[in-house]
């Protein structure tokens, strides 16, 4: 079921989520439908969205929903840096849709989590792909892309 995204400035949003223990998978299916219909609502609605954090539907686990050619659940994520070669993008996010924040990000990451089946699983991510999971990442941690700012000049209104 489709939930309301929480915004910028939700306490909840700043909080640090718990992680996972194997026994709370089963009841994670519900969560994992409703991260997967507010994603495929929030892309319907702004033709953008390819990842959503649970605390972002207020649910504080440390559980992460990509979708961009097939659902991906990550679990209990933990993400390595790879190399010392950073970027900076324009980042936008579903908890404030009409903003951009201009930030850094390491290029390369490696990522690993444990699927729904509680097997573990890395995936070794470069360019947007690892821009977006440090982001959905950073939300678990109760950061914002707001506060990575590179700077007070650093945000933008979209049109």
């Amino acid at each position: 079921m489709e939930q309301s995204i929480l915004l910028l400035g939700d306490p909840r949003l700043y909080e640090i989520s718990e992680p996972v223990v194997q026994s709370e998978v089963t009841q994670l299916k519900p969560v994992i439908q409703d991260l997967h219909d507010t994603l495929m609502a929030y892309r319907k609605k702004h033709h953008a969205g390819r990842a959503i954090a649970a605390p972002q539907i207020g649910v504080q686990k440390r559980v992460l929903y990509m979708h961009i050619e097939h659902p991906t659940v990550l679990i209990n994520p933990v993400i390595t840096f790879i190399g010392d070669k950073e970027m900076t993008v324009l980042d936008d996010c579903m908890s404030f849709p009409n903003l951009l924040v201009k930030v850094k990000r390491h290029y390369k990451i490696k990522i690993a989590f444990r699927d729904m089946m509680w097997q573990e699983q890395t995936l070794t991510l470069e360019g947007d792909l690892s821009e977006l999971l440090q982001h959905e990442y950073d939300h678990l941690d109760g950061i914002l892309a707001t506060m990575r700012a590179i700077d007070n000049r650093s945000f933008y209104i979209k049109e």
